[in-house]
């Protein structure tokens, strides 16, 4: 695990990039790699490296080149099936020099080219540079677990793991995108390959670019695909052969020099985790939780610490506090970049920061509940669904009347009812990513100021529409929903926190959940496997029956949960009230003073918009971090 950064100027070798410039980039990512640094210069091209050392702990030095040094690579994540690989160019008379992971990359492109990547199994970002062709390659894994960040100025590309190394070279220009505000505030993130930054994009998952000749491409070399491979196939054969899938995913995910710990909330995913983990490893894990003293119902440490116990794990606990939390908030943005509406990632800023003490990779559960159908919203969209077909054209006045009934008696899951039964779902997704009740869908324009919301003219949904659309029949239903979530909120959303908040702690975070192998196992089986009756995640829970306590597989799920709704409203309401109604938050320009201070107002009164009032903390404090000199 580590950063990567580079810079590849297009007009040839008329120019170099400077030492200066590369060591600029690397600095500002000294948290991804603390163990080593590199360097390669030559010509027109850049590579920098920052090293957390995880396997190969003394001969896997980057950026690492092939037998002659005319291959280079730079590389952040893990290749899983790299001792595979190892052989399979051994046999083909390959030389390798060491026994990591990274060196493969280079002997893989020698003998495969391009088509190299979709033998890699694991998470991963890298550039590789052909010094014989003068070709640039900059590839993301399939799902996005590792995060790459790229910038196209007039002479030359930029590419590192992080935005602000990107923002370090001079020749480029900080310009916040209003487009991008304003899908953080719709999504709670930003989608697709957009950022806050107009001039810097994200490279999407399961695609490459490339450059050559001065020319730049994208390629896709990898979508999920839903099939009926599984649809005739009875549920006991895919219930054994899930368990030997998860059995060796997870023991290819605990391969590590360092020491192995599991993050665990206690919930069905971060115990199925460890179950394999535990069964694989041979030797005690450490387990890691966090909790809030004075918020007993949002403490997940019981069930934690009864889970570490059945499996005989070294325990440990985080706890943080309001002040706490107000503290972190600036470290928090500095390390996210992107704006995120996620509180609980500072719950694993804090528990990965404990976990560092004692380990340097950590393994999570995320990523099973699109894979498998986990969410209550995909079980409430099936029925919601199956109940218009049967109400058929009745169904209309029916939400009439539910919509009456909740102006009049107040009732919020009837006013939510009546909104939501007279979508599509298409429409039903967009309004549960946007919601059509929240402060910013009901007073969007009242929030902005005009010549803020005068840049918006012409902005779309493309972004959504597009991967909901995308060759699924309406019969899938539920697969649509898997596959938009695949493709957007795990990687804009889920997976930056996962990344940024561990990465801030210079530790390596794994999800085994996220295999590519296991993501297209999940897309070939039939629907009724995900979601039987109103029991999400049935197979997964039908695996783990064995493995995991009753208890655990009916305990709702609540991740990390942070409580920081009340925290808003109490402890840190002046400190929320300060930042938004500064002088200095008001004249960029964005937001009409008094529509900020009825939401600040409102949330007070009854705590009805938390993300909200968080939403605006983090995007204020995100222009502190990076945008003083936006222009």
């Amino acid at each position: 695990m580590c950063g990567i950064c580079g810079k590849c100027f297009l007009t040839g070798d008329l120019q170099q990039v400077s030492r200066a410039s590369l060591e600029g980039m690397m600095t500002m990512m000294d948290h991804r790699g603390p163990d080593e640094k590199g360097m390669y210069l030559f010509k027109n091209v850049g590579l920098g490296h920052k090293r957390l050392s995880i396997i190969d702990l003394t001969t896997g030095a980057q950026p690492l080149s092939n037998e002659d040094g005319t291959v280079w690579v730079i590389y952040n994540g893990e290749i899983y099936n790299y001792l595979e690989l190892r052989q399979i160019l051994l046999g083909k008379g390959h030389q390798l020099r060491t026994v990591s992971d990274t060196e493969v990359i280079v002997h893989l492109y020698e003998e495969f080219g391009e088509e190299m990547i979709s033998r890699l199994q694991g998470m991963f970002s890298f550039a590789l540079w052909d010094q014989k062709t003068g070709f640039l390659m900059l590839v993301r894994d399939r799902v996005g677990i590792k995060p790459l960040y790229y910038c196209r100025t007039k002479t030359a590309l930029l590419f590192a793991s992080e935005i602000k190394s990107i923002l370090s070279d001079p020749t480029v220009i900080t310009e916040i995108d209003p487009h991008g505000i304003d899908s953080f505030l719709r999504y709670g993130y930003v989608p697709g390959e957009c950022t806050l930054f107009r001039n810097i994009q994200k490279l999407r998952p399961g695609h490459y670019l490339t450059v050559s000749g001065g020319e730049v491409k994208m390629n896709e070399y990898w979508d999920l695909k839903f099939t009926d491979a599984r649809k005739d196939q009875r549920m006991d054969e895919s219930v054994e052969e899930l368990d030997a899938l998860l059995g060796g995913t997870i023991r290819n995910h605990i391969i590590s020099d360092v020491p192995v710990g599991i993050l665990l909330s206690g919930g069905v995913d971060s115990t199925a985790v460890l179950s394999y983990a535990a069964e694989s490893r041979g030797t005690a894990l450490s387990t890691f939780t966090i909790g809030f003293d004075e918020y007993g119902g949002m403490d997940e440490r019981l069930s934690a610490r009864a889970a570490a116990s059945r499996f005989g794990t070294r325990h440990f606990e985080a706890t943080f506090t309001a002040q706490d939390f107000a503290e972190c908030l600036p470290k928090y943005v500095w390390h996210m970049e992107e704006p995120v509406c996620e509180p609980p990632a500072i719950a694993l800023y804090f528990i990965t920061k404990l976990a560092r003490e004692h380990v340097t990779v950590l393994l999570s559960g995320e990523g099973s509940d699109e894979a498998f159908a986990g969410y209550k919203n995909y079980r409430n969209l099936v029925w919601l669904e199956r109940f218009k077909a049967a109400l058929g054209p009745l169904m209309r006045p029916f939400a009439q009347i539910c919509k009456t009934a909740a102006e009049l008696g107040g009732v919020q899951k009837l006013r939510r009812f009546a909104a939501f039964g007279s979508l599509t779902p298409e429409q039903y997704y967009y309004s549960r990513t946007s919601n059509p009740l929240s402060f910013f869908s009901r007073n969007r324009e009242s929030l902005y100021t005009e010549q803020f919301a005068a840049g918006l003219q012409g902005q779309t949904d493309e972004w959504f529409s597009g991967p909901m659309l995308k060759n699924l029949p309406q019969s899938q239903l539920l697969q649509k929903l898997l596959y938009i979530d695949t493709k957007t909120w795990l990687p804009d959303d889920l997976l930056v926190k996962a990344d940024k908040m561990s990465m801030a702690n210079s530790v390596e975070l794994r999800v085994p959940f996220l295999d590519h192998q296991l993501l297209e196992f999940a897309a070939s089986l039939p629907a009724s496997h995900k979601l039987r009756g109103f029991t999400t995640k049935y197979i997964l829970k039908r695996v783990l029956s064995a493995r995991v306590p009753k208890q655990t597989l009916k305990r709702p799920k609540t991740g990390f949960p942070v409580p920081y709704d009340r925290w808003v409203r109490t402890d840190l309401k002046r400190f929320v009230w300060d930042i938004l109604t500064d002088p200095a938050t008001q004249r960029r320009g964005y937001f009409q003073r008094d529509a900020v201070e009825r939401l600040l107002r409102q949330n007070a009164l009854d705590g009805s918009y938390p993300k909200e009032v968080f939403s605006l903390i983090v995007l204020e404090l995100c222009h502190r971090a990076f945008a003083h000199a936006a222009h």
